[in-house]
């Protein structure tokens, strides 16, 4: 089976959060494109807790599963939904799940999952280059922008001088008398 007709890098992309500041991909969604049921792969992790410290797993909240529910629009799926709060995996997490879910399928998914995390990363720092330059020329432009307000100002203060009051200078002819 090749590799790009596991999962397309597309449909991964999609399903990568951020969730507490990390790109992390969510329990249900690994377990989806494993192939196995959720319950499944959460008892693997449990048997297996100690390949995943908190940096590499940790469970919502019910607050962020809410406001991920909603981010992403879905409900509840069957009666009553889900019983215990979805764990987030960071990349170092679906790294080592490759590891306990010991499956030809669940090796090729990671290959594909750790390409897309590869590709989020070269695209954040682009992103963030793009950001910087931004910054710069902001900078730049402001720095114009107070030179040539000064500018403004210092020939608007030159054309607001009050006029004085002018001398007439040469001779002038005294008003006609009326009645002449």
């Amino acid at each position: 089976m090749a590799e790009s007709l596991v999962v397309p890098l597309e449909v991964i992309e999609r399903r990568i959060y951020l969730i507490r500041g990390q790109k992390v991909m969510l329990d249900s969604d690994l377990a989806e494109l494993y192939q196995v049921p959720t319950k499944s792969l959460n008892l693997s992790v449990r048997r297996n807790r100690g390949r995943f410290p908190e940096d590499f797993m940790f469970q919502l909240t019910k607050e962020e599963t809410r406001a991920l529910r909603f981010q992403i629009e879905t409900s509840n799926k069957g009666r009553g939904g889900r019983r215990y709060l979805p764990y987030a995996f960071t990349e170092h997490g679906v790294a080592m799940l490759s590891s306990v879910l010991n499956s030809k399928r669940a090796i090729q998914v990671n290959i594909v999952i750790m390409r897309a995390f590869v590709k989020l990363r070269e695209m954040l720092s682009t992103h963030r280059n793009v950001l910087r330059k931004l910054e710069e020329l902001e900078r730049k432009y402001q720095r114009h922008d107070i030179q040539i307000t000064a500018i403004f100002d210092a020939i608007r203060k030159l054309i607001e001088t009050s006029p004085r009051p002018r001398r007439h200078i040469g001779f002038t002819t005294p008003p006609a008398k009326p009645g002449s």
